[in-house]
């Protein structure tokens, strides 16, 4: 799985086709023609219903950023690489995208673009080169902070609400494709809700808006200019882009990014329990199976234990294990918490003071 930063793509089979005979182009070029006059000959009424996004990108672009990354040959990839830019010495270069969230210079972006880096450089819209600072990322969410020092104010976008958007509605995604710098394109919202594998937070939103290597950090915009959506991943047989590209929601990422800014970490809630979903007979029963606990945890603390079912957390149902790991984690370690649960045939409460997840921040 490679992003559009060149470290998260779904792959598919890739196919290497033959460089076209030189014979065969000029007739390619007439079997185009024919649809290309025919598209000119459509009734601009019947374009009236697509949307203009001219005033948009105007508006929204000088907040958008190139970053540049340096990492230190074998290290972890340079996830945010469109490709391996080239190789001096024993440095590795790559390129990803991001956004401005604050004029003072806070600029957000994917934790895979910057996540092993000796060195980033953020460049705005005017073409200004900036000296990045990591100020904290969360690799659960895939979500980074950066901070560089302008001279003035900066151009800076919001967060919108991505649970407001709905299938169907236009979107447009903004980044540093392949490393050329500020580029749109546009699409729809496929599907909400996607887990594709990534971890216990997929809730990716889906589009059809163009997304290629580079992209990743990039925001994806609602039509008032909001970022509903941070680019993280696409679905591509090729590298490039398929026409399925996945964004971490708004909705996610704000406590993200709110916490990162405010201590450069996000400290989240941890039982120390695995946990799978249940199945009783070939059916799956609701709720989350506990299926082994950690020596020390609070989990054992409290006295769980392998076989029990847990089925709500604080009076509210938890139906997956998904659900549960969910649950635990957006509390602040301290907090006591009552599980509900099945065990040996009968239902019981459990109360469990949570623990702070082990390799945060």
């Amino acid at each position: 799985m490679n992003g559009p930063g060149g470290g998260r793509r779904l792959t598919g089979v890739t196919v290497h086709a033959p460089l076209p005979d030189s014979r065969a182009v000029p007739r390619r070029l007439a079997l185009l023609l024919p649809a290309a006059l025919a598209a000119c000959s459509v009734p601009a009424r019947a374009q009236r219903g697509l949307p203009d996004f001219a005033d948009l990108a105007e508006r929204v672009l000088p907040a958008v950023v190139s970053i540049q990354v340096t990492s230190r040959e074998g290290a972890a990839e340079p996830r945010g690489g469109p490709v391996e830019r080239g190789r001096r010495g024993q440095l590795v270069q790559g390129a990803g995208s991001g956004f401005i969230i604050e004029p003072s210079g806070i600029v957000v972006t994917n934790g895979h673009v910057v996540g092993n880096a000796t060195r980033v450089t953020v460049t705005t819209h005017d073409g200004t080169d900036y000296v990045a600072r990591v100020i904290g990322a969360d690799e659960l969410t895939d979500l980074a902070l950066l901070r560089i020092t302008p001279r003035a104010p900066l151009a800076a976008v919001s967060l919108g609400v991505s649970g407001n958007m709905r299938v169907g509605q236009w979107v447009m995604a903004a980044g540093n494709p392949f490393g050329l710098g500020g580029s749109v394109t546009s699409g729809i919202i496929s599907a909400r809700g996607r887990d594709i594998g990534a971890g216990p937070f997929d809730d990716f939103i889906q589009t059809d808006a163009p997304i290629n290597p580079g992209n990743s950090g990039g925001p994806l915009f609602n039509m008032q200019g909001e970022v509903i959506g941070i680019n993280t991943a696409i679905y591509s047989p090729s590298g490039a882009s398929a026409g399925i590209g996945f964004a971490v929601p708004s909705d996610l990422a704000r406590p993200v990014v709110e916490a990162l800014i405010r201590g450069g970490r996000v400290d989240r809630g941890w039982l120390g329990v695995s946990v799978s979903d249940a199945e009783e007979q070939g059916r799956r029963q609701r709720g989350a199976l506990i299926m082994g606990v950690e020596r020390g945890s609070p989990a054992a603390r409290a006295g769980l234990r392998q076989g029990d079912l847990v089925t709500a957390l604080n009076g509210e149902a938890v139906t997956t294990s998904r659900a549960l790991v969910r649950g635990v984690a957006i509390l602040p370690p301290g907090e006591t918490v009552r599980l509900t649960l099945q065990r040996a045939g009968r239902a019981q409460e459990i109360a469990v003071q949570i623990g702070r997840r082990p390799n945060e921040g």
